[in-house]
């Protein structure tokens, strides 16, 4: 399928909120932590704390209950992780390809979609999703995925594939940096048109070099939500 007749399809969907769906829209509010934003020239955004006390302090001046964004940011924030970091500049992987919402640990998850559970894994590398559930959809004739990361341990414990997940069904919750790769409490949502050959993993930072691709298999989860 054509991406832009994907994303036409993504954009008729009803999904149900990814987390506590009492929470206004008007509660929401962008974040932006790309490389040009100038307020983290004075953050070291390799420290997880000194990153989350930047993130709680903007959701308090803006009144916000939840910071969202980072489709196609190019982010600093992965300079500290061998695991994204390449001798080739143009390979350094630093391109976020989901959604992040921020909120407080232990926040419940909530499915979007009907689905099924396709895989699901602990990724522990230094700065990876640490743990992450990623779900299969087939709509109107349609296949495809979404990933959750920097979830907590107790959402995988006892999940099992091919268990069947229902719209609005909580399916996990989120972790603390001990366990989320070692960030601040977060969600990351992403969508894949094809899985390729991942299972409980997918590529959520991308290079300039392989970003038309990422583009494409990976369009704007926001689509599906209309935050703005």
């Amino acid at each position: 399928m054509p991406l832009s007749t994907f994303e036409g399809f993504l954009e008729t969907l009803q999904p149900h909120p990814l987390i506590d769906p009492n929470i206004s829209l008007n509660a929401y509010k962008a974040l932006d932590l790309s490389v040009d934003n100038p307020e983290l020239k004075t953050v070291d955004v390799s420290n997880s704390d000194a990153l989350e006390r930047y993130i709680w302090n903007y959701m308090a001046q803006h009144k916000a209950k939840v910071a969202f964004g980072g489709y196609l940011e190019r982010r600093g924030i992965y300079n500290r992780s061998d695991y994204f970091n390449q001798e080739n500049p143009e390979e350094e992987r630093n391109i976020h390809l989901g959604l992040d919402l921020w909120i407080e640990a232990d926040a419940p998850i909530y499915a979007p979609l009907n689905g099924v559970v396709h895989s699901f894994k602990n990724n522990t590398n230094f700065g990876d999703y640490g743990p992450t559930i990623i779900l299969k959809h087939k709509i109107e004739g349609n296949d495809f995925f979404t990933l959750y990361g920097h979830l907590s341990l107790a959402s995988i414990k006892d999940l099992k594939v091919g268990a069947e997940v229902n719209r609005g069904e909580i399916i996990a919750t989120l972790g603390t940096a001990e366990v989320n790769g070692d960030y601040p409490p977060h969600l990351h949502f992403q969508i894949m048109k094809d899985i390729q050959d991942f299972e409980g993993d997918y590529p959520g930072v991308c290079n300039q070099l392989d970003l038309d691709f990422y583009k494409t298999n990976c369009p704007d989860p926001n689509l599906l939500f209309g935050l703005v």
